[in-house]
């Protein structure tokens, strides 16, 4: 650049966003200015924004008459770096220039030396899939081993990602290292399986690259390939031998299958079910693929897994926190996989009805009274009580259920009395006599009934009724199954209004508490529709 400065001409200006008028001519390829530039005195090592010097735009730009010029004319500024830390040669093979780079070469420029990134000549090159320049780089003492970049990726990590596979083919067959390792122990094959790169894949597996290589954290190029979806290199991987049960995390126990089931990776899954030993399933220490499934979500990978024969009742999972995957589910709120578990038999406990209680699932708490799941009972009645507690604003649509299926209402009076609220603790007195409580529970009722200002309180100062006492008798008599729904209670021998009375629907009417619908439950319709669609 030209500036005026006192009257005078200068020519060592540069601004910050341009380039110099050398640099500029070199950037244009017009040789003959360069050179008329030259000859008045302009520097050739003004720097613009990036670094680069005028040889920096002759060779990028594939200038051969002025690149020759600058080399002829001020030869150390080939090996001027950018602020990047690029050469000239850099630049010229990164570019493609193979006249440049020949060029460049027998100027005597290094084609070992690397930028900040730690990156080569012909890590670029590669990068370009030009393997006209690779050839040149290689015969003037490129190395083709070792790293080429910050992240240690070799020549061949790059040849692979890019998927050029002349290139891949030539640098294996000059000794290139297949198993040269990154900066998390990935090798060129593990990364082809990465990212997909079939072609490079099946390179790699021609030229004996390890099909079961394991980079640092133990995940294994099948591993990731079944996580990303890749089934065409998944199934490349197995036709040529890779292990399906080699183990494949360093925190946590997973194969492939694990991968496949948790990404949602239907046709992997198809692929990797009949190769991977099944006792993972069940056996201790280690992790169900079922877990996997219902940990992402993936209904169909779930659906595929039990067909299978997959248990939904795995091992107890301590990398989860679950007790099984029907906890986890209920934990991850994947109400439509708890009711595709249960079709496959899953076992419900008192902790699954702890959970429809947590997360206001009244209907799956309904749905497992009218199937017969055992009533929570012992350590589970405690966070019965907590997460009932909690929802006793909504107990018209629980606790009349459970209490009508056979739950014991002192299991509930003794730990909810002092903080349910009067209408929660008058319906649960309802499947009492409330004047044979135990001594602590009706001490406390006494100071509550005593202090209430509820209307129906004064209900409670009198004896229960003849009726009352038969009506818990009779119940008392009868195995709690019987209770879980009408039907039963609608077959014994008694007028109709008795059974009426034995289902409590007077106490329902009093507390305008709907009837309990005779109607197909909504969690059965969704089984009856998943049995339809799987064949289970």
């Amino acid at each position: 650049s030209r500036g005026f400065w006192g009257g005078k001409l200068t020519s060592c200006e540069a601004y910050s966003d341009t380039c110099s008028a050398a640099g500029f001519a070199a950037r244009m390829g017009n040789a003959e200015l360069l050179k008329e530039l030259i000859k008045k005195g302009h520097s050739l090592d003004i720097a613009d924004n990036r670094g680069w010097r005028p040889i920096h735009e002759a060779a990028s730009r594939n200038h051969l008459r002025c690149l020759r010029l600058l080399l002829q004319t001020a030869p150390s500024t080939a090996c001027i770096k950018t602020f990047e830390g690029e050469t000239a040669l850099h630049l010229a093979a990164k570019c493609g220039h193979l006249k440049n780079v020949n060029c460049l070469l027998k100027a005597g420029i290094d084609p070992n030396e690397v930028t900040k990134e730690n990156t080569t000549p012909l890590f670029l090159a590669v990068e370009k899939g030009d393997l006209a320049v690779i050839r040149a780089l290689l015969r003037h003492g490129a190395r083709i081993n070792g790293f080429h970049s910050s992240c240690l990726w070799s020549v061949v990590h790059q040849a692979a990602y890019q998927e050029h596979k002349e290139v891949l083919t030539f640098l294996l067959e000059k000794g290139a290292d297949k198993e040269a390792r990154d900066d998390y122990g990935i090798t060129p094959l593990f990364l082809a399986a990465q990212y997909g790169k079939l072609e490079s894949l099946r390179i790699l597996l021609q030229h004996g690259s390890d099909d079961n290589c394991q980079a640092f954290d133990k995940a294994t190029p099948l591993f990731i390939a079944a996580q990303e979806g890749h089934s065409e290199c998944v199934e490349l991987l197995l036709s040529n031998g890779a292990d399906a049960n080699l183990y494949c995390s360093e925190d946590d126990w997973q194969l492939p299958i694990h991968a496949a089931a948790q990404m949602g990776k239907v046709k992997v899954l198809e692929l990797l079910m009949p190769v991977t030993d099944q006792i993972c399933d069940t056996a201790r220490d280690k992790v169900s693929p079922v877990y996997s499934a219902v940990y992402g979500g993936h209904q169909e990978c779930l659906k595929m897994l039990l067909q299978a024969g997959y248990t939904p009742d795995a091992q107890q999972c301590p990398l989860y926190e679950c007790l099984s995957p029907l906890c986890m589910a209920f934990s991850r709120r994947f109400f439509e996989i708890v009711h595709i578990l249960l079709k496959a038999g899953a076992v419900v406990t008192g902790l699954h009805y702890r959970y429809c209680l947590q997360y206001q699932n009244f209907k799956l708490l309904h749905f497992f009274l009218e199937q017969g799941y055992s009533l929570p009972s012992g350590s589970y009645m405690d966070d019965i009580v907590k997460y009932g507690l909690l929802v006793q604003h909504q107990y018209k649509q629980w606790l009349p259920r459970l209490l009508l299926a056979g739950l014991n209402p002192l299991d509930l009076l003794c730990e909810m009395i002092n903080a349910a609220n009067d209408e929660v603790l008058n319906f649960t007195l309802e499947f009492t006599n409330w004047k044979r409580l135990p001594s602590d529970v009706g001490q406390v009722f006494f100071c509550r009934a005593s202090s209430s200002m509820c209307p129906q309180q004064k209900y409670f100062d009198n004896n229960p009724s003849l009726a009352h006492l038969c009506r818990l008798k009779i119940r008392s008599t009868l195995k709690s199954e019987y209770f879980r729904s009408d039907q039963y209670i609608q077959q014994l021998p008694l007028p109709a209004c008795l059974h009426d009375f034995l289902l409590y629907k007077d106490v329902l009417k009093l507390y305008h508490i709907p009837e309990i619908s005779k109607n197909q439950t909504e969690m059965e319709k969704l089984i009856e529709q998943e049995t339809k669609e799987y064949g289970t």
